[in-house]
């Protein structure tokens, strides 16, 4: 059956609070997925240590920015901590064609606009950390921010987790190789959904003729 139906895409979110280990997953669910590519985002905030330009973000001035919305390039946007993101569109409409699957590592109201754009295609997961200390004690770990804006992000994170009712699943990140297995096991539930099925019908038809 696999070499006979295709597939549309699908666009897999997941959010988080700061910290609660949506990256740490996003990475593994990459590296065990062939299938599975990342969207990568445009943002105005400045480069982290280990990061690639091209690859983690697109690292762009907020003149440019501007310009890409302007022109109606932009899936979505937000601006988060004083910075904006946006997802360009053309090259999640290409891999969604051609039967790909797209990883978004965005916030809620990011997630929003996709939902008012594309609901068919989305798929949206919220992390939640297994405790408030714990959240705080992974912001402090990851070292790449100032201790005002670990403060500020703890701050941010119970409004930002009010939101986990506009999300399809949800999950408690307790363990990391239980959440990338559960993230796993819903996109292969969702993979295998009757509306995602190109010519679906027409294989039935065939297998009730005998062929």
């Amino acid at each position: 059956m696999d070499a006979v139906l295709r597939r549309r895409g699908l666009m897999l979110v997941l959010s988080s609070p700061s910290g609660a280990g949506k990256t740490t997953i996003s990475r593994q669910l990459l590296a065990a997925d062939p299938n599975l590519q990342m969207s990568v985002s445009a943002t105005t905030r400045a480069k982290r240590p280990g990061e690639t330009a091209g690859v983690d973000y697109h690292f762009v001035d907020g003149h440019d920015f501007s310009v890409m919305l302007n022109k109606g390039e932009m899936l979505e946007h937000a601006k988060v901590f004083d910075y904006y993101y946006g997802t360009p569109k053309q090259p999640v409409d290409d891999a969604l064609k051609s039967g790909k699957d797209v990883l978004f590592d965005i916030d809620w109201q990011g997630t929003q606009q996709l939902g008012e754009s594309a609901r068919d295609d989305l798929v949206s997961v919220f992390i939640l950390p297994p405790s408030t200390r714990a959240l705080e004690e992974r912001l402090a770990k990851r070292a790449q921010d100032p201790p005002e804006v670990v403060a500020r992000r703890m701050s941010e994170a119970a409004s930002e987790m009010s939101h986990y009712p506009e999300y399809d699943y949800v999950i408690v990140n307790d363990d990391l190789a239980a959440s990338v297995a559960r993230v796993q096991s819903i996109l292969a539930a969702e993979r295998s959904r009757r509306d995602r099925l190109i010519g679906l019908s027409t294989f039935v038809q065939g297998l009730q003729a005998g062929y």
